[in-house]
């Protein structure tokens, strides 16, 4: 933990932006090294240009190999394209329209070349893929240029197929790989032109169809305050007009644009991160929780929410998704009788008991928000949510919105929960551990080597030699998802009253220990002391 943790940046904290635009162009890697091979995480390809670890190289590959995927997979309709705030997102998305030009594929870019979140793209996508067949050659896919809130150094990189939401496995493996051989080639392969993109108005038809998703009458008509903080990210465009479109009590706390991000407060390590989870990251408008009575913040591409109430400050993400839940499926009376809940395997378990008292189905997959797309498209999963401020949900008609996070709908759900049950979702949560009880949940980081996380990624359950957990005994030791049998990529170890899970990070040289107690948060201490030493024993 930084002494700094919560204070606003200094000069000092500031990267420089012309430093990190040349590098992105002077430095070209070298796929044999580890760090620099083009890998997709959960969320894309991430990185920065001053280590070779996002380059244009990188993106020039990616960008060859999935136009070569989309021939594979015969999608020949246009790619929408958004990109977020983060000074190496304006470079990159110039060098993929330069290489899809070079390719003969439409792009479509935002009218007013400004940014676009990705929800945004998401909704775009399947817009234009409404009544449309797998295998019509017009179907549409996406890019994101965007690393969500890592640090400003940072670029990311990611495709969405014409689901509209996150690529899966088999995908970004392929694409992966075959960037990395053309990386290998010299970049021969690398076909580019000059961009004639075609403008689309992605602000206006993601802000128009609100009205489907939420009961915007009620919050207009209700006495909730909202303050809004964009947190310098693509959300920035989106707020103001939102609130004016909807006649709303919004105000935009923040709408400036700054590639140095030198309005933030560093996070826990000292770091400028804009994570809106985070009470560090968030702590200005918690220290103006009573200006509104209902503060949001979004990270750099707004797949995320933080919600602050004036009566509780930051609420945890957990706390939120298991108030989302209650209420949704409470108040969207067209929805499925068999809509089903899905959550992480890393998610509180407040949620398994919330979606047990609604007589739901719980689906419980690993950490990715790939796994709710199937279920969002076909309606068959009304509300997805991951532990880490990301979760999406469906139309109030019970038709698919985002196949991907929505930061905007979840910040704006929390004004809805206000505006018609007259409680916020803090008020809302206290019920709920009245019924449910009171869990203590945390994620930690340790440091860990590249070997040591993709060692981590390999465990069984015969790797865990213990058989008791602060003082408990275990009940069971996880290394694949019950709701879709896929891995987790790390393990979960449970108890009666607690748990917790490892993984290794994909964006950073960092394992997480997610960890919860139904004893407190004493108890809580014990499991994630032990949940180390049992983790670092096994990576030597």
């Amino acid at each position: 933990m930084s002494e700094r943790a919560g204070q606003k940046a200094e000069l000092s904290d500031l990267i420089d932006i012309s430093e990190l635009v040349d590098a992105y162009f002077e430095i070209h890697p070298d796929v044999n090294l580890t760090e620099q091979k083009v890998t997709f995480g959960t969320s894309g390809h991430r990185g920065t240009s001053l280590n070779g670890s996002f380059n244009e190289d990188h993106i020039a590959a990616i960008t060859q190999a999935i136009v070569e995927y989309r021939q594979r997979e015969n999608i020949h309709g246009p790619i929408y394209i958004g990109k977020d705030t983060h000074a190496l997102s304006v470079p990159a998305e110039q060098t993929a329209l330069e290489v899809l030009a070079g390719n003969d594929v439409i792009t479509m870019v935002d009218a007013e070349g400004r940014y676009v979140p990705t929800p945004s793209v998401s909704v775009a996508i399947i817009n234009h893929n409404e009544g449309k067949k797998a295998g019509d050659r017009t179907l549409a896919d996406g890019l994101v240029i965007t690393p969500s809130h890592n640090p400003p150094g940072d670029g990311g990189f990611k495709y969405n197929p014409p689901h509209g939401g996150p690529a899966d496995s088999d995908a970004t493996n392929w694409i992966a790989a075959r960037a990395n051989e053309i990386i290998l080639g010299g970049m021969r392969e690398v076909r580019r032109a000059t961009p004639l993109p075609v403008k689309f108005h992605f602000r206006d038809n993601y802000i128009s169809q609100l009205g489907q998703v939420l009961n915007m009458d009620a919050i207009r008509d209700s006495n909730v305050s909202i303050g809004a903080d964009p947190m310098g990210g693509a959300s920035v465009d989106y707020w103001g007009a939102i609130g004016e479109q909807y006649n709303l009590n919004l105000t935009v706390v923040n709408p400036s644009v700054d590639f140095q991000f030198g309005f933030m407060t560093l996070d826990w390590d000292g770091k400028i991160r804009m994570d809106c989870s985070s009470p560090y990251a968030m702590a200005s408008l918690i220290a103006d929780q009573k200006k509104f009575t209902i503060s949001t913040g979004n990270d750099a591409d707004a797949d995320r929410h933080g919600i602050v109430t004036s009566d509780g400050g930051l609420m945890n993400p957990n706390h939120f998704l298991a108030v989302g839940i209650d209420y949704l499926f409470r108040n969207r009376p067209d929805w499925s009788s068999a809509a089903a809940v899905g959550k992480t395997m890393v998610s509180s378990s407040i949620i398994n008991r919330v979606v047990d008292s609604l007589g739901r189905r719980l689906i419980e997959v690993p950490v990715g928000f790939k796994w709710f797309v199937p279920g969002l498209i076909d309606g068959s999963v009304g509300f997805g949510g991951e532990e880490s401020a990301g979760a999406s949900f469906l139309k109030r008609n019970g038709q698919t919105w985002s196949t991907d996070k929505d930061g905007l709908i979840l910040a704006l759900l929390a004004a809805e929960i206000t505006a018609v049950t007259g409680k916020t979702p803090s008020q809302h949560y206290v019920d709920l551990t009245a019924k449910f009880g009171e869990p203590a949940y945390e994620r930690i980081d340790a440091p860990a080597s590249l070997e040591q996380k993709a060692k981590l990624g390999k465990l069984s359950a015969d790797d865990v030699k213990a058989t008791e957990l602060a003082g408990e005994r275990i009940t069971g030791i996880l290394t694949h998802a019950p709701g879709n049998g896929a891995a987790l990529g790390g393990l979960k170890v449970e108890t009666e009253n607690a748990w917790f899970a490892a993984r290794p990070s994909g964006t950073e040289n960092v394992y997480k220990i997610y960890g919860e107690s139904f004893k407190g948060a004493e108890h809580l201490k014990q499991v994630q002391i032990e949940a180390k030493a049992l983790v670092d024993g096994v990576l030597g």
